[in-house]
């Protein structure tokens, strides 16, 4: 998972504004800005002749609709757009470079220095102090735009380059010169005026939901069954929701595995519907009977130290802590949308700017998912391979993956043996690299631009914007080493590191760096994660292993599709419900869990009211993120269907890297030769099945 949500703010801004915000007061557009508009328009045409009538009529426009009356009066902006229209191509040329150059430093050291102030709560490093996570929700950048338009620097690129809209992008984005888009993406930085103090509500609020997800650990060894057994070992903490689910995973090649992926998805149940009690939440000082939903002080002792504070052994549930973070981003978010009139929305904004896929044509793509005939089929694989009827938590089954042959504590043994530090991963992605494709040089390059460091979470890739910054590796790394689940996490999120050390520092224009949106780094991610046991030496060679490795991914992508779903219709239901309380959003959020399950899931398990699909911690602390992973799956299914073509994966991922941050079927015909579609998975998909089961 990259971690993009906490970059500077003004970064956030894409998409024109038309028409432009009609603020009152001292924000108010002045009376005099239309009859300042018609002069300047015949002054500078007149000037620079006709051929700069289109563009003079443009900038003129987008200048006026942000101009505020504290920003000057009717000669302040008479004499800024006379000084500062670039009237022929060398002008325009020297202003592009200026910024382009000045906003990479702009961009890199103000990341540099939010990294800097996160570290003790991204890290395992030691106990997390009051002031530490004010440093962690301190942005430095939540000015910086706002000083931009107060500065007049913003006021030069809206009077320079044009802002498009999306409409635009996609319609006419394929005739475009890399220039062009580096143009486009320069004037969408501009796109909106937030004022500081949203950017930092929302920074706070982000932060604050990021700090409580990340400490929410389940103590396993202190769970009880209804005859007071334990079934998991000593020691074990799993993160909510990534490890809980990476269990049930494990467990499908353990011989006592059924009652525990049972028992966690009891687990999930209770945090979904807030029946947790508190005092297990990151508590191994309390056992905690599942059956009765009651806690009791502990006589196991499995730990160095107890976390703070030691809650006292209470039956007491959580209070709707979940869903009471949830509204709070929500709420900060929404602080923005009278600053956004094209986009209104925080959904608006994700989906038509970050995404720049419409809410409409990705919820297609998951119905065709989920409504596929090949579910079903698939689903009945899957019951003959288990030997029992499927359960709600088989949404997350793994016996497909090659890792099958391999039980997780062997794999735990090979992994801590290998990675007992972040430092032996690092040192050792040279040669995981080359073992991709990559070429000796290419692979140490790789190397020196990434660290590795040990998560404080369930990890996380956190790219540069400076190019002479490294991306930063997080991932798990216990006292004994790193086990498999870390592991794994690692090589996915090396993943996000190559696609951001390329897309950063191998790219011909900075203001292109990056890849369409989220879900592309996400697939490219995925590329990595999918070789973890070939990386260890672990190579299935049975000839089906690719077409179970394809069903693997159907699979997971209907499992996901659905929780896409339900993120996305609860922003729906928040901003239909903007004054709701948690209580309220709980409910909410059950039913629509439900509701999706109902209608896509419950045909197939037979198990009817689920509420497994609002686990995902995603939905707490990533703002409307969790589409971007099924869009990342069909991305990543195209993606190595042309890389098995190609060959090595190495130069590939380099090639459709450098691509950057153009329109997401742009980059993606540039990649594979079609646009982003569900048709491909569920084709090949279908031959997979065909391969398995030729009956079918």
């Amino acid at each position: 998972m990259p971690h993009l949500r906490v970059l500077l703010p003004f970064l956030l801004g894409f998409t024109m504004i038309l028409p432009p915000l009609k603020a009152q007061g001292k924000n108010a557009r002045p009376d005099w800005i239309a009859s300042a508009v018609s002069a300047l328009e015949k002054e500078l045409v007149d000037k620079y002749g006709p051929s700069q009538r289109v563009r003079v009529e443009r900038g003129l426009k987008q200048v006026a609709g942000f101009w505020r009356a504290d920003d000057g009066g009717r000669n302040t902006f008479e004499e800024f757009v006379r000084a500062n229209f670039a009237g022929d191509q060398k002008a325009i040329d020297t202003v592009f470079s200026r910024y382009e150059t000045l906003f990479e430093q702009l961009d890199g050291h103000m990341l540099e220095i939010q990294i800097a102030f996160r570290l003790q709560v991204d890290l395992d490093r030691g106990p997390i102090m009051p002031y530490d996570e004010v440093f962690a929700a301190y942005d430095p950048a939540a000015h910086a735009k706002e000083d931009f338009f107060k500065s007049k620097l913003a006021f030069v690129v809206l009077l320079n380059f044009p802002l498009t809209t999306l409409e635009e992008r996609l319609a006419r984005g394929e005739q475009w010169s890399r220039r062009e888009w580096a143009e486009a993406r320069l004037a969408q930085r501009f796109s909106r005026r937030v004022p500081p103090e949203v950017n930092l509500a929302i920074a706070e609020a982000g932060a604050q939901a990021e700090q409580y997800i990340a400490q929410y650990n389940i103590w396993m060894h202190h769970l009880l069954d209804e005859k007071g057994k334990r079934l998991f070992p000593a020691k074990m903490r799993l993160l909510s929701h990534w490890n809980l689910r990476d269990q049930i995973k494990a467990d499908y090649t353990e011989k006592d595995g059924l009652p525990r992926q049972r028992m966690i998805a009891r687990v999930m149940e209770h945090i979904v519907r807030q029946t947790i009690p508190q005092a297990v939440v990151n508590n191994p000082t309390v056992d905690w009977n599942l059956s009765w939903n009651s806690v009791s002080r502990s006589e196991v002792k499995d730990y160095s130290e107890a976390p703070r504070p030691v809650r006292q052994a209470s039956n007491d549930r959580e209070p709707d802590t979940r869903y009471a973070m949830l509204l709070g981003t929500f709420r900060a978010l929404r602080q923005i949308d009278p600053y956004s009139p094209a986009a209104p929305t925080h959904i608006a904004r994700v989906f038509d700017e970050e995404r720049e896929l419409p809410e409409e044509r990705v919820q297609a793509m998951f119905e065709q998912i989920l409504t596929s005939p090949l579910i079903p089929r698939v689903a009945k694989l899957i019951e003959q391979r288990l030997g029992r009827p499927l359960e709600p938590f088989d949404i997350w089954y793994a016996g497909f993956k090659p890792r099958g042959k391999y039980s997780e504590a062997e794999l735990d043994e090979i992994t801590r043996k290998r990675y007992p530090t972040p430092e032996a991963y690092e040192k050792d992605m040279p040669r995981m690299f080359r073992d991709l494709g990559f070429s000796a040089e290419r692979a140490d390059y790789l190397a020196s631009n990434i660290v590795v460091q040990p998560a404080r979470g369930s990890g996380h890739a956190w790219g540069a914007q400076l190019r002479t910054a490294p991306a930063r590796l997080r991932t798990r790394v216990g006292a004994d080493g790193m086990d498999y689940k870390g592991y794994n996490i690692a090589v996915h999120e090396m993943g996000h590191n190559v696609e951001q050390t390329f897309s950063l520092k191998k790219i011909d224009h900075w203001l292109l760096n990056g890849v369409p949106n989220t879900a592309f780094t996400e697939a490219l991610a995925f590329v990595f994660q999918a070789r973890d046991l070939q990386l260890l030496g672990l190579q299935d060679t049975d000839e089906s292993a690719e077409a179970l490795r394809i069903l693997n991914d159907f699979w997971a992508t209907y499992e996901i599709a659905g929780v896409a779903l339900v993120d996305m219709a609860v922003w729906h239901w928040m901003y239909d419900q903007p004054d709701a309380t948690p209580a309220q959003l709980r409910e909410a959020v059950i039913q629509i869990a439900t509701d999706v399950w109902n209608r896509h899931y419950a045909p197939v398990f037979r198990h009817k009211d689920v509420v497994l699909l609002g686990i995902y911690s995603h939905m707490i602390e990533r703002y409307l993120y969790l589409p971007d992973y099924p869009i990342g799956h069909l991305i990543a299914h195209q993606l190595e269907e042309h890389m098995a073509k190609a060959g090595k994966i190495g130069p590939e991922v380099e090639r459709v890297s450098k691509q950057g941050r153009i329109a997401p079927d742009l980059w993606m015909k540039g990649a594979t030769g079609a646009p982003v579609g569900a048709e491909a998975l569920i084709e090949a998909a279908t031959r997979a099945l065909a391969r398995i089961v030729p009956s079918n």
